[in-house]
Parts: structure tokens; sequence; C-alpha cells
């Protein structure tokens, strides 16, 4: 679905990220794997694919900037020549070739939070509140529905009275991609600077002639998923007199996509978007996954067999060189803390990993050595999930060591005002595609919501449709967001790029002064009131002051008082 990498390399960009194939990968008997080879530090490209060659493998693909290579080969014993170079510093499983049906539209465990409950009837959920907001003139129709906008200030009395954003800062969505023909993205979708490094892999994501493309090579404006379109709206949905409005309506929004159709997020694609965001000038990357197929990377853990310590240290370099390169080129990075209720700082266990293929996890003993990649890489700020009553969500990752702030991701366990307990409303409101919609035969013929977690929205005959969902994901991009309209109001011009630029370090420390303090519950050790929740599994232990602690890092993300 994505547009594949040999049309993508057309760019002038992508060139650098190119070299002729070198090495023969006809060698040995075993029958073709692919690997992602990261080179040693100071190895040149040239040295690198040397030492690839004389591994007996051959460079399919390489991003010289971080100096991370696809590479395929015959020989059984490679990581074990890999090992052994002096030029080459690890080696990961590259993103599996070919097609299985009964594989295919496997979604990582992590992301089943957002759709959690995502059952019932049809029910007419945006009437009232749509018509009172729209009558009241505080935003877009949907702005009724959006109490996350109401608790960070991004509202027609509040931010957006100030400070809308610019068209010259870019937001890069590092996602599954972005539906840029919604109608409620369009206006601020950029698609010639948008991207997609991913090609679409019938084994996890399904039959290609099954797509409404009926093709495994999508243009940059394409999302399959969702998830990536739910992301971008939540940042910067214009204000347009349909559906709702994003944190900062203006700016301009570039698909940087690094994950297949299932929610899967490989090495390569994710270090190609990083990469590519540094060099376009990207200001805010939103950062909503965790990149496969390890949910905590440890490099000497004793469960793990030597191949597999050598892998995850393989993607901590890489993602680390990547991440080192787009912050030195001014990019501010934002990522979501993550769903599975743990305490980064304390991480005891996982059962998870591998993700791929399916059915490869076992379990696993953790500590804090070990990182959940890319919210604990350097340079990154990592945002916890709230709900409506600003209780951490119950599904919410935490901790003193990783929390930067905390945003709206939604909780549908919690009681707000009138709403019941599993409300729809309790989630966040974002855009949907319609082709998704379809696909997942959640409208009748005539374009109306057969599910309450679908709502449509028309204006002027033109419709766009939006999706309730919750996760760590969902509030990533609030803070995303907020941090796209510092860089507009305290932004000075960008020789490079045009528009204007502001250093990553300065937008985070506007980003924590201006959030709201938000102290720790009381008890601190939180307990979930839900009949369906054990409290063993998801009681949280808060640490730290009012002013910074494990649940709310410093504070609750404001977007008013950071446009001040």
């Amino acid at each position: 679905m994505r547009k594949p990498m040999l049309i993508a390399l057309v760019s002038m960009l992508f060139a650098a990220l190119v070299v002729p194939a070198i090495g023969n990968a006809s060698a040995g008997k075993g029958p073709v794997r692919r690997y992602v080879v990261l080179y040693k530090a100071k190895a040149s490209a040239r040295a690198g694919g040397a030492a690839v060659a004389r591994a007996g493998g051959q460079v399919v693909e390489i991003n010289r900037k971080v100096g991370l290579a696809t590479v395929k080969t015959r020989n059984p014993n490679f990581l074990s020549a890999v090992s052994r170079s002096q030029v080459l510093y690890g080696a990961a499983r590259h993103r599996p070739i070919g097609h299985s049906p009964k594989l295919h539209a496997v979604r990582p465990k992590p992301m089943d939070v957002e759709t959690e409950g995502a059952k019932g009837p049809a029910r007419a959920v945006a009437a009232s509140g749509a018509r009172s907001a729209a009558a009241a003139g505080e935003g877009d129709p949907l702005s009724g529905l959006q109490w996350d906008m109401k608790m960070i200030h991004a509202t027609a009395r509040g931010s957006y009275a100030v400070n809308k954003g610019k068209r010259s800062v870019l937001v890069g969505i590092i996602d599954t991609g972005i539906d840029g023909n919604h109608p409620d993205i369009a206006p601020n979708f950029s698609n010639r600077l948008s991207r997609n490094f991913t090609t679409d892999i019938p084994l996890i994501d399904g039959p290609c002639e099954d797509e409404p493309d009926q093709s495994c090579s999508d243009a940059p404006n394409v999302d399959e998923n969702s998830h990536g379109t739910h992301v971008a709206g939540t940042v910067a949905s214009p204000l347009n007199g349909l559906g709702m409005a994003g944190v900062a309506p203006k700016v301009r929004l570039v698909n940087l996509r690094a994950g297949q159709d299932s929610g899967y997020f490989f090495l390569q694609e994710t270090v190609n978007a990083f990469t590519y965001a540094g060099d376009i000038g990207v200001d805010v990357a939103n950062m909503s996954f965790y990149t496969d197929p390890w949910l905590y990377n440890c490099t000497d853990n004793p469960a793990d067999s030597p191949e597999a310590q050598m892998e995850q240290a393989t993607i901590i370099a890489a993602t680390q060189r990547a991440l080192d390169y787009a912050h030195d080129r001014g990019v501010t990075l934002v990522a979501a803390s993550g769903n599975d209720d743990t305490d980064l700082g304390n991480p005891t266990f996982d059962d998870t990993s591998p993700d791929f293929p399916p059915d490869a996890a076992y379990p696993r003993d953790v500590d804090n050595s070990c990182l959940d990649l890319p919210t604990e890489g350097k340079h990154v700020m990592s945002v916890n999930s709230i709900g409506p009553t600003k209780r951490k969500a119950y599904y919410s990752n935490y901790g003193v060591e990783q929390s930067t702030v905390a945003a709206p991701g939604g909780d549908r366990r919690e009681y707000f005002g009138t709403q019941q307990f599993d409300a729809v409303e309790n989630r966040i409101l974002a855009p949907y595609p319609e082709s998704v919609a379809r696909a997942n035969e959640e409208l009748d013929e005539d374009g109306n919501s057969l599910t309450r977690f679908v709502v449509r929205n028309c204006n002027d005959g033109v419709c766009g449709y939006y999706q309730w969902i919750q996760g760590t994901s969902m509030a990533s991009p609030h803070a995303a967001g907020v941090a796209a309209l510092i860089v507009s109001a305290r932004g000075v011009p960008d020789a490079d790029h045009g528009g204007v630029t502001l250093e990553p370090r300065k937008v985070r420390r506007v980003l924590k002064l201006s959030a709201t303090d938000r102290a720790c519950p009381t008890p601190r050790l939180y307990h979930y009131p839900d009949p369906d929740l054990p409290a063993e599994d998801f009681d949280a232990f808060c640490a730290g002051s009012p002013e910074f602690n494990g649940f709310y890092g410093h504070g609750i993300v404001d977007a008013l008082r950071a446009s001040e």
C-alpha cells in the first residue's frame, strides 16, 4: 500500500540512501534471507558493503546517514560472520516477504487497547453536542465533543484566538500513513513533502488485490490502517466548518509513513523516516509506535540467544543514530509512552517479544537496562495519557525517569460527568479514512454510520468520518501539536528550508514550563475502581512532586499557555 522503495527512490533526497548492490547473495545453499545490517560508526559505505560481501551478503539498500543497510543472503552463517566483523556493528531481521493467508493483518498487542470495547449498536453521538458547539461559535461542528481540546485550552476562546500555528511549520507524522484526501486533513496536508517508506507485505498486511487500490505500493497520501490519520487530525485538523479541529489548525502535516497496514514498524523504514525528517526541515515529529519486533530491547538478557541479543543491540544503536540525526537538524521528537501500564523506570517482565513472526514471543525477565524505543531514546519527549477526569489512563505507561508531560488520550473506564462507564465520548475523536470504514463494514450504502464508534459530519455536501479511540498514541499528538504552536510563536527564520525553526531544547523547555502541574493522587498507589480490572494488574504507584512526577511528568500540556 505504500509507495515501493524503488519508486520512492526517484526523489533526489533518496539518492543518498542508495548504493549499487554489493556482494553475491547467491553464494551459499540456504534460502534467501533478509537482514538490516548496521555499520560501525566510522565505517564508510564502501567498507561496510565490502564487509557485507565477505559475510556472504548483498546490499540492497543503504541509509548512508546512519550506516544502515538492507541485505539479502543465502549464507546460513551470515549472522555469525557479522558478529566477527571489525566493520559491522550488528544485524537484525528484516521485514518478511511473501504471503501466508493465516498470518495477514496481525496487529501488535499494545495497539489492541486503542479499540478495546469497540463494539455496540449505532447511536447518533454527535447530534446535540455538535449543534450546540457550532451555534455558540466554539469552533467546528464537532468541537462540542472534544473534551480533550477543552482540557488543554485549544479552543476558539483559548489558543485559537492567540495562535493557530503557522503554515511554514511542519509536523511529521511517523505512522501508518495519512489519508491526505480526508476533507478535514487535506487543507493542511503537504503531498509534495510526504513520503511512504514502506511497501505492503502480503504476509502480514493481507493480499494486495484486496486493498482499495489493489496494490502493495501506496501513494504518500494513503492510510489503509487509520491510525496515522487519527494522529494527524489531532495535531492539525483545520478550522474549516467541518468536523473537528486540531491543536494547531494552521500548521502543515507531512506523512512520513514507516508503519505497515498491520501496525508493524520495522527498523529500516523507521530510520529512513527519521533521517528524511531531518533533511527536509520537519519541525516536530510525532511517534506513536514502538519499533518491532521487541517491546523492550535488551543487549544481554540471558533468556535471549546471541543472535537475539545482537538484533536488539542493533535496533538500539541504529535508532539512536537516526534520532540524533533528526534532533541535530532541528526536529523536536515527541513519542507515546506506551499502553502497557508499566513503570518504564522499573519494567520487570515481557512476554510479548518478539512479536514477529506470530507466536514467536517467549517470557523474559527485563530490567531498566532494556529500552522501549523510540520513546526511551535520547532527545525524545515521552507523553503519558490521561482521561477526561485527568487521572492517568488505566493503560498508560508512566515513570519518573521517562515521563516528560501528560496529555489527553482517553480512558473508556472512567465515569465522567453525565457519561456512563465505557461511553465512547470518553475516548478521543479524530479523522477516520472513509475507505477503512467501508472496508470494516461500519457504514451503510448511503454512508451512514453503523456503529457508535464512527461519527459522520457533513457541510455543503462534503462529508467526513471520525473515529473514537484511546491510547498514548492519542496523547502524543496533543503534545506534538502544542510543540508546533511553540515553534510557530517563537521560531526564528530557517535559512536552510525557509519558514521558521526553533532548537528542540528550547521547544522542550517551553513545553515543560507551560504545562499545568498536576500532583500525584492520594494515596499514591492508585487503584482503578473497575470490577473488570484486577487490582494487582493495574494499580500504579505515582512517585514525585506536584511539579514533576511519574504520572504527569512536568504537567498536562496547555496550548494557550504555550502560545502566550
